[in-house]
């Protein structure tokens, strides 16, 4: 049995939280398949608006999956080249390398 969402963190805010890259993230979760269902939630405020927010399992798998591809630089450059789509993210993500 799944658990009850009592609270969830945008995705700005879990970007700044684990000091890793926004656009990055954002291409991550977009499929909703890169994580277990209901760890991400999408939430609609009107007309076209609305955010993308992760559950604090979510969060957990994200960090991990993020601690794996980072094992070796091979890992985080396959990692980064199968979970984000825009050359310019990964450009930019890949100078700061793996931690």
């Amino acid at each position: 049995m799944m658990a009850t969402v009592r609270h969830v963190s945008t995705i700005e805010h879990v970007a700044e939280m684990l000091d890793e890259d926004l656009e990055m993230l954002d291409a991550i979760v977009e499929n909703d398949d890169n994580l277990s269902y209901g760890a991400i939630i999408s939430a609609h405020t009107g007309n076209e608006d609305g955010f993308t927010a992760l559950t604090d399992d979510g969060i957990g798998e994200l960090k991990d999956m993020l601690q794996g591809a980072r094992r070796s630089p091979d890992a985080w450059r396959a990692f980064l080249e199968d979970f984000v789509a825009d050359p310019d993210i990964i450009a930019r993500v890949k100078e700061k390398g793996p931690r």
